[in-house]
């Protein structure tokens, strides 16, 4: 039986894990449950699982969890130290799938215990990419990817020699202003920008998706995460979400994963890792959809991606600042503080101003610094944001 914990078992990726393990109840033991505040589904999910714990984010929400535990043996727990204590409990198999950067301590202590990290939590790569792959060589543990774009490019590799590869192209839908004039794109609305023509996401990533923010994200991640120069990471605009990925090789091949846009596959592709089972998931009628479309992304349309290519030349701790300004310029859009396409420009100022205190190498990267860097952009992002406003 294997042993598994999902932290941010609320969001989407929580509950289609959940759903996945739901199918075969009698192969999984679940050691902890965690989320936000959705405390009536965090406390029925436990129940239904018969978690060892639950743990919410939010401490002055513990009191609700327990009521809602009330006449279980599940143990209740709340706050940040809660949710790494959650990681740290020995299990096979974790999920990161906490929103943001307050995933990434959860997920270290997962590694730190040795377990598979299934890792949905893109930000963590992003912030702390060489911490967190050097604590996996460590401790042995493995990370395995759950975006849908990484688990197509490893689904790709396997079998294939890295040193073969000589390009990746990471698809992208193009969110839900793909298709607007580029001038009307300052006045995006937050209901606007929260939907998204083909997948059913979280608010926070489904506007990312629409200022290509997630999309930024993703090719750092695919940086760190499988050692890619950064000239070899290629975006393509792909309306029908259908490839996620594909990688090139020397010969001129192209491996291309193609499957529906449904998280479960490259969710259960980590969770049946290195065997490939049943899914409850469709079969494409490629002859239906009839056409697949590709272009170039607009680099005035989509500003992040170019501040990604940034990213990656500055190296360091720029991960951690470019992520930690990204998230609090989506705070502020979302609290109706500044308008869309001023989000590109909190992130891109606060890039150019923040002071980095680099390490000696990349490998000497620690949590402290990772931390501090973090709480410096948060600061200096709200600052932008305040002279934004003090000039309108």
């Amino acid at each position: 039986m294997k042993r598994i914990s999902i932290l941010g078992a609320t969001g989407s990726v929580g509950q289609n894990t959940l759903d996945l393990i739901g199918r075969d109840p009698g192969a999984y033991e679940v050691v902890a449950l965690t989320g936000g505040r959705n405390i009536a589904q965090l406390a029925d999910d436990a129940k239904a699982m018969r978690a060892d714990l639950a743990v919410t984010a939010h401490e002055e929400l513990l009191g609700d969890l327990r009521d809602a535990l009330a006449g279980s043996d599940i143990e209740a727990a709340a706050g940040q130290a809660a949710l790494s204590e959650a990681g740290a409990r020995p299990a096979d198999w974790v999920m990161s799938a906490i929103v943001g950067v307050a995933g990434l301590r959860p997920g270290l202590a997962a590694l730190e215990q040795g377990a598979t990290l299934a890792l949905a939590n893109k930000e963590s790569l992003v912030a702390a990419g060489p911490l967190l792959m050097r604590v996996a060589r460590e401790n042995n543990a493995r990370i395995l990817p759950v975006d849908s774009e990484h688990s197509a490019i490893f689904q790709a590799l396997v079998g294939e020699d890295m040193a073969a590869v000589n390009r990746v192209i990471i698809t992208a839908s193009g969110g839900a202003f793909r298709d607007w004039p580029l001038a009307d794109l300052a006045q995006a609305t937050l209901a606007q920008a929260s939907s998204h023509p083909n997948w059913n996401m979280g608010q926070r990533i489904t506007i990312d998706s629409a200022s290509m923010f997630n999309k930024a994200l993703e090719v750092i991640e695919a940086r760190e995460f499988f050692g890619f120069e950064p000239d070899q990471i290629e975006v393509l605009v792909h309306p029908q979400s259908l490839i996620h990925a594909l990688v090139g090789y020397h010969d001129g091949a192209l491996m291309a994963h193609v499957g529906p846009h449904d998280m479960r596959h490259a969710i259960g592709y980590a969770l049946n890792w290195p065997e490939r089972r049943e899914l409850p998931v469709e079969a494409l009628d490629l002859a239906a959809i009839g056409m697949l479309n590709f272009e170039t992304p607009d680099v005035q349309r989509y500003p992040a991606l170019r501040l990604a290519r940034e990213v990656m030349r500055m190296r360091g701790l720029s991960g951690a600042v470019f992520n930690a300004a990204k998230e609090r310029a989506l705070d502020h859009f979302i609290a109706g503080a500044i308008g869309f396409t001023e989000m590109n420009s909190v992130v891109e100022r606060v890039l150019s101003s923040h002071a980095l205190q680099m390490p000696g190498t990349e490998n000497d990267i620690t949590l402290d610094q990772v931390t501090k860097s973090d709480h410096l952009a948060r600061i200096c992002a709200d600052q932008v944001v305040r002279d934004i406003n003090n000039r309108m």
